[in-house]
């Protein structure tokens, strides 16, 4: 089954709308008293944390999709549903992220989101919807018809001067930031602004909003690096919008992983521009 560009579009709408309730619905649940669990995840605290919130979440999503779901065959992937082998078998899959940012949530900081992205089976993205609750910004990218802000043509500013390295705050710890920072600033001129107290999906956007902006993970051996929901809905956004999305070794991401959900074999590289690639990459 090919899905036709008028398929996909209505598809997108489904997801936005499923983004936008269950965004709302973060929104207001931000302001009471909720649970928060502990699973079994990555290597890092915010891979293994979850609500109340995030069930919630993805139960409104789910029921919001589920007739598409049913029209058109898909499979789903979603981060607090076990996983069932079926986007291995069918052409497409919803790929979601009920509360991408559990760790800024909990602290009531901006950098959570809701992510939806439609996969192929060969792991292309053709729908990326991101909806940030903080400002109910809806950013949204359907394959070979473009990208979009709010509803409108999503064209990035002007660069500045100014580079910004995104990262998570794990690496902050580590003292290979001090070392790529004090490169950078070499390279560049000027010392690059950081952002590392989002999620995955707000990381991304930040690198298109903070353009020209750089955010990577280095591949390692243990789980992590995030994982194919965090990335999915991004990676369309970059591709509509002629953004770099790969991973860290320049192959393309692995959006339908067969032996894992995880990222850390290959890490990612996202830039908001591919020549920043050859300018910098080699300092890290």
């Amino acid at each position: 089954m090919t899905l036709s560009p008028s398929e996909l579009k209505d598809l997108c709408q489904c997801a936005i709308n499923a983004a936008t309730k269950a965004g709302r619905l973060i929104a207001h649940r931000s302001k009471e008293h909720f649970v928060v669990n502990k699973k079994t995840g990555g290597s890092s605290f915010a891979s293994q944390v979850f609500t109340e919130v995030d069930i919630a979440s993805e139960r409104l999503i789910i029921e919001t999709l589920q007739p598409t779901i049913d029209k058109y065959n898909l499979a789903l992937l979603s981060e607090e549903t076990t996983d069932d082998k079926s986007r291995f078998e069918k052409d497409y899959f919803w790929c979601i992220d009920p509360l991408d940012g559990t760790l800024p949530f909990i602290e009531q900081t901006t950098g959570y989101s809701v992510s939806i992205a439609l996969v192929d089976r060969t792991g292309h993205p053709l729908i990326g919807v991101i909806y940030n609750p903080i400002d109910s910004t809806v950013y949204h990218a359907i394959d070979r018809i473009g990208a979009y802000k709010n509803g409108y043509k999503w064209i990035l500013n002007e660069p500045t001067n100014e580079l910004t390295l995104v990262c998570d705050r794990s690496f902050l710890k580590q003292e290979a930031l001090e070392n790529i920072s004090n490169k950078l600033e070499i390279k560049n001129g000027i010392k690059p602004a950081i952002i590392s107290h989002g999620g995955a999906a707000m990381n991304a956007v930040w690198v298109l909003e903070n353009h020209p902006a750089i955010y990577f993970k280095y591949p390692k051996k243990e789980n992590g690096g995030g994982s194919v929901w965090d990335f999915a809905a991004s990676a369309c956004i970059y591709n509509e919008l002629g953004a770099y999305a790969q991973s860290f070794n320049g192959e393309a991401l692995d959006l339908n992983r067969k032996d894992s959900t995880f990222m850390n074999h290959k890490g990612i590289f996202y830039a908001s521009d591919a020549a920043l690639i050859n300018k910098f990459k080699h300092l890290l």
